[in-house]
């Protein structure tokens, strides 16, 4: 059977499950495939093809470690991009703005993703093809035909003032208050949290080491300054860190185990997931709901902005590179208007 027959025996089949009736579509099928040239689909490149791929996007990887790009930034390139290649089953240099549309739409039609995961996995395409014109490997980028898609917006999830307040008084411990306070007086990355380092820390002042290796300078008030004060004169460690890593039993809870130096490490700090479930399980204990480090990222976000915080010095301390990202926590609720309307409008 030629390709053209299995290509006719397979649209006759699908017209028929569909419900159509055969014979009022046969002649129409024949004259349509009369106009194309069908051949049954070459796997004989695929090896040079995934060869190809494999080639540049290892090439990619090394080009983004030297930028700097942080090390989780760089694992989810090299995660997801080769994925995408392999569904879209093309060679780089062969991919169309009409193979990313189509498979951006399979994957939310068929694999239901969101149009925000969607949209992530755009970026990486353009981040990769971008790298591509750069290098001069490809002479045109099929990711600027495509728009990024249309998302459903969210208000922005903060902690309310009174919410703030509880998690302050509720603090169990001054490790944990430590990290509430720094939380919402820089609002900075979980990340960066973990990295600071008590060298670093002069004062008011904090350097942050960023993403991509950006190092910045972030300002604490004065509740933060005494609760460092009140937690380091319980450390009795070497430990380098402000948020010194150590012990891991099964009952930490239990124990202040940051308070004895025998267990606390030399050299290590606090990884990120102790910092997400102590604010988690903080705020399960007031039925705060959902509470993790980046609301409370948020809630400094937008309270600076309510208070009248430039936008540009807001993007600044929260270590963005691009003014765009700040503006999502341009919020306005109606309460905000009203108070805006007396203030303003006559």
């Amino acid at each position: 059977m030629s390709a053209r027959e299995e290509l006719y025996d397979r649209l006759c089949f699908m017209c028929i499950n569909a419900g159509y009736e055969l014979d009022q579509i046969k002649d129409s099928l024949y004259i349509i495939l009369a106009d194309y040239e069908i051949t049954d689909r070459s796997t004989e490149i695929a090896l040079l093809k995934e060869d190809r791929n494999e080639e540049l996007v290892k090439r990619f990887l090394v080009a983004k470690m030297v930028k700097g790009c942080s090390d989780s930034t760089v694992k989810l390139y090299r995660d997801e991009i080769p994925k995408i290649f392999y569904k879209i089953g093309k060679t780089v240099d062969d991919i169309t703005a009409d193979d990313i549309r189509l498979y951006l739409a399979k994957r939310m039609k068929i694999d239901g993703i969101t149009p925000t995961t969607a949209n992530n996995e755009l970026r990486y395409l353009r981040s990769f093809f971008g790298w591509c014109m750069a290098e001069e490997i490809l002479t045109k980028n099929p990711t600027l035909k495509i728009d990024r898609i249309k998302c459903k917006k969210k208000g922005v999830e903060t902690f309310t003032e009174i919410e703030i307040e509880k998690l302050r008084e509720s603090a169990p411990d001054e490790r944990i208050k430590c990290m509430i306070e720094l939380l919402f007086s820089t609002g900075c990355r979980v990340t960066e949290l973990v990295n600071i380092k008590l060298e670093e820390i002069s004062g008011n002042k904090i350097l942050i080491h960023g993403k991509g290796n950006k190092d910045r300078t972030v300002f604490i008030n004065a509740k933060s300054q005494i609760a460092i004060e009140k937690y380091m004169a319980l450390r009795k460690d070497d430990n380098p860190y402000l948020f010194a890593g150590g012990y891991s039993g099964p009952t930490p809870r239990r124990l202040n185990w940051w308070k004895y130096k025998s267990l606390v490490t030399l050299d290590k700090h606090l990884d990120t997931g102790s910092v997400e479930q102590t604010t988690r399980r903080l705020g399960k204990k007031l039925g705060i709901g959902r509470t993790n480090p980046h609301k409370f990222r948020k809630t400094c976000a937008t309270m600076a902005l309510k208070r009248g915080m430039p936008i540009e010095q807001v993007s600044k301390m929260l270590g963005h590179e691009q003014i765009t990202t700040t503006q999502i926590y341009l919020s306005i609720d109606q309460e905000d208007l009203e108070n805006s309307h007396k203030k303003y409008v006559t």
